[in-house]
C-alpha cells in the first residue's frame, strides 16, 4: 500500500462517543471540517464536547478552507512504532489555519523528507484514499488528511 500508512499500523477510526465523526465523514468527501462553537463562533481543533473559548456545550462542525501556513515543524528520524521501521526521516508539520481563527493540526508533509521547510510556507490538503482491508482489519474505508507545499 502507498502512502504514509504503512502494514502492521491500526487505521485511524472515529472516536466510539461519536466526538470526531463529522471530521472523519467530511475527509472521505475531501472536506476539511473542524468544531465551530454555535454560540461565540469560534473554530477549534481537536474535537471536544465543549467551547475551548466560552465553556459553551453548543459546539457544531464546519467546513474550512483545506490550506494554511506551516507554524512549526520536525524531521523525525527514529521509527515511533516498529512499522515505521526504515521509513524514516520524515516531515511532521503544525499547520495554522487562518480561515478558521488560525486554529493548528498536526500531519505529514508530503515530498521529500529532505526537502527545506520555511515556517509561513503556504501549504494545501491532499486527501489519501485508503480501501477497506479486511485482512488487515479494517473494514470500512477512510481518508487521511496529508499536507504539500503550494
Amino acid at each position: 500500500m502507498s502512502g504514509y500508512l504503512n502494514p502492521g499500523l491500526p487505521a485511524p477510526v472515529a472516536a466510539r462517543d461519536g466526538l470526531d465523526t463529522a471530521y472523519w465523514e467530511g475527509t472521505r468527501r475531501h472536506e476539511l471540517w473542524v468544531q465551530k462553537c454555535d454560540d461565540c463562533g469560534t473554530h477549534q481543533w481537536g474535537p471536544e464536547w465543549m467551547c475551548h473559548n466560552c465553556r459553551s456545550f453548543e459546539v457544531g462542525w464546519a467546513q474550512v478552507a483545506a490550506e494554511g501556513v506551516i507554524y512549526s515543524w520536525e524531521r523525525p528520524h527514529h521509527p515511533v512504532h516498529p512499522a515505521l521501521a526504515g521509513q524514516g526521516p520524515y516531515l511532521v508539520v503544525l499547520v495554522e489555519l487562518p480561515h478558521a481563527d488560525n486554529l493548528r493540526m498536526v500531519g505529514n508533509l508530503l515530498g521529500d523528507p529532505l526537502q527545506e521547510v520555511q515556517i509561513g510556507a503556504a501549504v494545501e490538503v491532499v486527501y489519501e484514499d485508503h480501501p477497506a482491508d479486511p485482512d488487515r482489519g479494517i473494514s470500512e474505508p477512510y481518508t487521511l488528511v496529508q499536507w504539500q507545499v503550494v
